[in-house]
């Protein structure tokens, strides 16, 4: 046990970046999986209005599961493994990521989806091309949420086995009464899920060049000659 500040314990059987990459690995893939699976869940949340409510419901009460109870039932399908871990934390993004997409869409203008559908844009392309991208703040929103979420959901994955990447120092941590373990994995988890919101920031930043930077009022000649979000989406979806 005695060593630098990141010797860490052999039963751990990885070194401190490994960790943190499966970290990442854990928290970061459930993630894509459940924005993967509420786009298109969306879209027909928008065009069917009442399948809305029912889907909300059923990711409410998923999120309601605690996470421990959802390994539980998972172990005997997926055995003590990473996929045991991501399946509830994909499942827990759901009830962030389809009420942003949904709220999102719905709030394009309807003469902008008038303008796309007499442009010859049928339902997918206007969805892909002209309500997504309007949607990409929402969207980004919820997945800062799912994200940072996931990042310290990933080591309650330490109570099924050795799953919980920086999750397992906490709990050597405490095993072996080490402090140094306990300060490892929680400001770890701290940083990478600021680390992780910083980078969607400056995505957001990148995918949205017409939404205000700064705080400071802009001018009246400014506000006239920037685009509105319906406008810009419209346009880079012609080109």
């Amino acid at each position: 046990m005695s060593g630098g500040l990141f010797h860490l314990p052999s039963d751990l059987q990885n070194s401190y970046s490994g960790l943190i990459g499966l970290h990442l690995r854990e928290a970061l893939l459930p993630v894509l999986a459940g924005l993967l699976v509420a786009l298109p869940v969306a879209q027909l949340c928008v065009r069917l209005r009442w399948l809305y409510a029912p889907v909300l419901w059923v990711t409410t009460v998923l999120y309601a599961i605690p996470s421990l109870a959802f390994f539980v039932v998972l172990i005997d399908y997926t055995g003590q493994t990473e996929t045991t871990v991501m399946i509830p934390l994909a499942v827990y993004s759901l009830v962030v990521l389809v009420p942003a997409i949904v709220d999102a869409v719905r709030s394009v203008p309807q003469e902008t989806l008038d303008a796309a559908t007499a442009m010859g844009f049928g339902p997918v392309r206007r969805y892909v091309q002209v309500q997504l991208p309007i949607a990409v703040p929402a969207i980004l929103a919820g997945l800062r949420v799912a994200t940072v979420s996931s990042i310290s959901l990933v080591s309650v994955g330490a109570l099924i086995g050795n799953q919980g990447a920086l999750g397992n120092l906490l709990y050597d941590g405490m095993s072996y009464h080490q402090p140094r373990l306990v300060w490892l994995s929680v400001i770890g988890s701290a940083v990478l899920a600021v680390l992780a919101d910083a980078v969607l920031v400056v995505v957001r930043l990148l995918l949205t060049p017409w939404m205000p930077r700064g705080t400071r009022r802009a001018r009246p000649v400014d506000a006239e000659a920037r685009p509105e979000p319906a406008a810009a989406a419209l346009e880079d979806a012609v080109r």
